[in-house]
């Protein structure tokens, strides 16, 4: 692969930069979907992207894709990227180091005089995470067309503010970008992105070549009783909704917890009225189930609304589904240039499966698609020590930068 070599210190300096947009006190990001640290992000990511000789462009979902353009515009285009919202309490690298490798790797192309067949787009996707606006992967989604963008808009925040509105404000923000229409044709995507997991860094491998996502089913429950005075109400008269949540916890996780390599979470739990000297009268709660092997999820999804309406008696429960998202694999051709990469440039590189969800799940179906790993600290995201070694981040630039070097030469779609 004659591709050269990516900026290493630029590229460390530029996510170390983005890491400033809503720092926290601990060294971590809080950076949340449509916030105005996001459009401050925005920002300063097309500011370097113009320098660069990049267009910016956006779409109805304030999706962001930063364009090289190439010899043929009429080709449908490569992408690479991920995304630039973070947790309230996240790190410097979960989504900004896909979409600054990505940068780093097209601004290095074009730097040595190549120019693609085809468009190469740069993007950062809306609100993968979820944590201000939920479900997560809202513009892969709207993109993908997996979830209307009426839909989206609906979605409020815990401060009743609504995606569709803080869309409005993002886009009103960069009124000179052009808009691009949701869901235009790919010719492949590629996203680079932290493992997440200790996989890598336990088998000191620097690359992941991943085969594909796990499974993920999301339920939200609701658990209705009866509140009460807790010196006055006997016991055998309550309808208590903890209580309820208790025995519905404990079924749940004896009947799917059981299953090999199932992850049953409850990450989120909202007692009403939630008083010391009240019999609670309401509980919701979130559940969070994943699985690599399509079949076993759907078994185990069929459980859980069973298993909540019965266990939580005296009580009523309501279930409600917001996410079914199948298990997927990648490219067999993409992984194949990923591994070709990391051996010639001497990185220790290994196939992983993603436990997490991610953008590229979307993807997959409308395209040849691929993620390339790279190593965080003790598997830890989602948090303020999140870490990734700086030759790591280069190198997982540097294998990005090879494959599109590769790519951008195809003019077969």
């Amino acid at each position: 692969m004659a591709a050269p070599s990516i900026d290493a210190d630029r590229l460390w300096n530029r996510l170390m930069r983005l890491a400033e947009i809503g720092a926290t006190p601990k060294g971590g990001v809080d950076r949340q979907a449509l916030s105005e640290g996001e459009t401050e992000a925005w920002r300063l990511v097309i500011d370097w992207a113009h320098k660069a000789g990049l267009v910016a462009q956006t779409d109805p979902a304030a999706n962001l894709f930063l364009v090289w353009e190439g010899r043929d515009r009429t080709l449908p285009p490569l992408m690479a990227g991920s995304h630039l919202d973070s947790q309230p309490t996240g790190g410097k690298f979960d989504g900004a180091f896909g979409v600054m490798a990505a940068l780093e790797a097209v601004i290095t192309l074009a730097a040595a005089g190549l120019r693609p067949e085809r468009d190469i787009i740069v993007v950062a996707w809306m609100n993968e995470e979820g944590s201000r606006f939920a479900p997560g992967m809202m513009g892969s989604e709207a993109f993908a067309g997996v979830r209307p963008i009426e839909t989206i808009h609906a979605v409020k925040d815990a401060k009743g503010i609504s995606t569709g509105a803080e869309i409005d404000r993002q886009l009103a923000a960069f009124p000179n970008l052009a808009r691009r229409p949701l869901g235009f044709p790919l010719f492949a995507y590629i996203e680079p992105h932290i493992e997440q997991h200790t996989l890598l860094e336990q088998a000191e491998m620097t690359i992941g070549i991943v085969t594909g996502i796990q499974g993920k089913k999301t339920y939200e429950v609701k658990i209705e009783g009866t509140k009460g005075h807790a010196g006055t109400l006997s016991m055998r008269d309550r309808r208590d909704a903890v209580v309820a949540f208790a025995e519905v916890m404990s079924r749940l996780q004896a009947q799917i917890g059981r299953h090999d390599h199932i992850k049953f979470t409850v990450g989120q739990l909202l007692v009403e009225p939630n008083a010391p000297s009240i019999v609670p009268e309401r509980v919701r709660f979130r559940i969070d189930l994943r699985h690599p092997d399509n079949a076993v999820l759907d078994r185990c999804g069929e459980f859980v609304e069973r298993i909540c309406i019965a266990a939580a008696k005296p009580c009523n429960a309501n279930v409600t589904p917001l996410v079914s998202a199948a298990s997927n694999d990648f490219d067999a051709g993409l992984q194949e240039l990923i591994a070709r990469s990391a051996g010639q440039r001497g990185f220790p590189a290994m196939p992983v499966l993603s436990y997490a969800g991610h953008d590229a799940r979307q993807m997959a179906p409308l395209c040849p698609s691929a993620m390339i790993f790279i190593p965080c600290r003790d598997g830890v995201s989602h948090d303020e020590s999140e870490w990734a070694e700086p030759q790591h981040v280069a190198a997982g630039a540097q294998v990005l930068c090879d494959v599109l070097a590769v790519l951008c030469r195809e003019v077969l779609p």
